[in-house]
């Protein structure tokens, strides 16, 4: 069985380079790849484009790259909680891409599938579709999405064993699986790493196949993005 498993982070991202296109998993700040992200910004890497469903936030997350303008551009779903990303799309510093999140995650999957495009029915009718091919299927309007092709992607997982196979843990079972295995290299980052036949087969969410490059990762915060509570009475 082939051994996946990478001393570290710094071995992880070795042939990241100055712009490349990135895909990273996560939902929010839940799950996504902390240890890579730290890295990329220690690597100083510039003109990125990296497709996520959002920026993060501020000062963590993709809001960690956006701070030292390291990307060049996002395509996302959601944006709402960075005031940097904000503040560097209305200035015309970082091109953004929006489009709707099951299109995003479509996107995805259709380059881990190996399918080049596909239609789909959202955005018909809006500038989303603009300049893009559509078609009619059964009475309804269909926009022609093209695969995303990327270098790396990058994924946060709470369990892996040394052969790349993955499981995720609770909401972080986002869009991660989408991108393992949608860009030429998938690094994946794992709470804990077990050597491969330790894992249960009916667990794993995603097989091996689909990943190169899997770490231990370390020192993961965690953050809660909004946190709301009930007024004591």
């Amino acid at each position: 069985m082939i051994n996946k498993k990478v001393p570290g982070v710094i071995e992880a991202l070795e042939g990241v380079s100055d712009n490349m296109t990135l895909i990273l998993g996560g939902f929010g700040l839940s799950g996504i790849p902390e240890n890579s992200i730290a890295q990329l910004v220690k690597l100083n890497v510039k003109g990125l484009t990296c497709i996520s469903n959002n920026a993060g936030v501020d000062d963590f997350g993709l809001g960690l790259l956006l701070q030292q303008k390291q990307i060049d551009k996002m395509i996302s779903s959601y944006v709402g909680e960075n005031d940097e990303f904000e503040r560097q799309m209305l200035s015309g510093e970082l091109e953004v891409e929006l489009i709707p999140q099951g299109t995003l995650a479509e996107r995805c999957r259709a380059a881990q599938a190996g399918f080049p495009a596909f239609y789909t029915p959202a955005g018909y009718g809006t500038e989303v579709a603009e300049g893009k091919e559509v078609r009619e299927f059964d009475g309804k309007m269909h926009v022609l999405e093209y695969a995303f092709k990327a270098d790396f992607g990058f994924v946060k997982a709470w369990k892996g064993d040394t052969a790349g196979n993955l499981i995720f843990k609770g909401t972080a079972r986002n869009f991660n699986p989408n991108i393992c295995g949608a860009a030429k290299i998938t690094v994946a980052e794992v709470e804990e790493l077990v050597p491969a036949g330790e894992l249960d087969p009916n667990q794993i969410h995603i097989p091996g196949i689909f990943v190169q490059r899997i770490f231990q990762g370390a020192l993961y915060e965690k953050r809660i993005e909004q946190r709301t509570v009930r007024q004591r009475n």
